[in-house]
């Protein structure tokens, strides 16, 4: 019987390794941004609830797969900083060969469910944006310039996209919008992180923008990003695909977003870098959950 437990006990920690390289935070802002997306494809009423399904299961293997690639690629540079040193390979609790057959199982399944239970265009925009997070920005992009957040944000930014596209089969001109909210939401979050931690990306030997242009430039880079963001968070509202309600949401949290982007760029500390990251994540979720909720307000 004591056998048994300990077997069982192992089993549970090996299959929570596995789920800890799919970065499950992450993962589910992706899926929220995406399940939004097709909501908001549907002039009136709901999408089918099938097609929700499926088009989410496979959207989140393919995601938990790309997560788990990007460990498997980054193993070494994840040894050697404090953020990453915990995760299942650095520390040696799954080994790369294990990590390499779950990524692309996972990552199968979610596009045989796409292809199959959803439509073509969703798995092709999905299998493409697993190439350009796992390949462009993980491979190319992050070890060699200080834009890879800027440039590989496009593969962050497809959620919406792919969710319109499982439920209408096709990109339209409101969901690039969307792509477009998240691609310039994506420098501010990311650089907010990287300037509390750019000793741990130095030591990593990555050209993170507060590495290589130092932590004011980075700061003003957030602070006109913000502003960016601000500008195209009021697109939906200008263009009529949302309503009063999500403008003064959209205008709440912008200026609120750029409150934090200001007393960091004037006064910084480690601390305000840390909230701005947490209120990036919040912030974003909450503009998305407030389109979804304008989306069926009775105007």
């Amino acid at each position: 019987m004591k056998t048994l437990t300990l077997d069982r006990s192992d089993t549970w920690r090996r299959l929570r390794h596995f789920y800890v390289l799919t970065k499950p935070r992450v993962n589910t802002l992706i899926v929220f941004c995406a399940m939004i997306g097709m909501f908001l494809a549907v002039p009136e009423g709901l999408p089918s609830a099938q097609v929700v399904l499926f088009a989410t299961l496979g959207i989140a293997c393919v995601a938990g797969a790309a997560a788990a690639m990007n460990c498997l690629i980054e193993q070494q540079i994840d040894a050697r900083m404090a953020r990453t040193r915990a995760r299942p390979l650095p520390r040696g609790e799954l080994s790369s060969t294990e990590t390499l057959a779950f990524s692309l199982v996972l990552g199968g399944v979610g596009l045989l469910l796409l292809y199959h239970a959803v439509n073509p265009l969703t798995m092709w925009l999905t299998l493409a944006t697993f190439v350009g997070y796992a390949v462009v920005y993980t491979v190319l992009l992050k070890p060699r310039t200080p834009q890879n957040i800027v440039i590989g944000g496009a593969s962050g930014a497809m959620p919406p996209v792919l969710g319109w596209a499982a439920v209408t089969g096709e990109v339209g001109s409101d969901a690039l919008l969307l792509f477009l909210i998240i691609f310039a939401w994506t420098p501010p979050h990311f650089w907010a992180l990287a300037l509390y931690r750019s000793a741990d990306y130095a030591r990593a030997g990555l050209p993170m923008l507060p590495v290589t242009h130092g932590s004011r430039y980075t700061r003003l880079s957030v602070l006109l990003y913000t502003c960016i963001l601000f500008a195209v968070t009021l697109l939906p509202f200008a263009t009529r695909m949302s309503g009063m309600a999500y403008l003064a949401a959209a205008v709440v949290l912008g200026v609120g977003f750029l409150r934090y982007a200001w007393r960091l760029y004037v006064d910084y500390s480690d601390k305000l870098s840390q909230q701005t990251f947490r209120y990036s994540i919040v912030y974003l979720s909450s503009l998305f959950a407030a389109l979804l909720v304008d989306h069926y307000l009775p105007y």
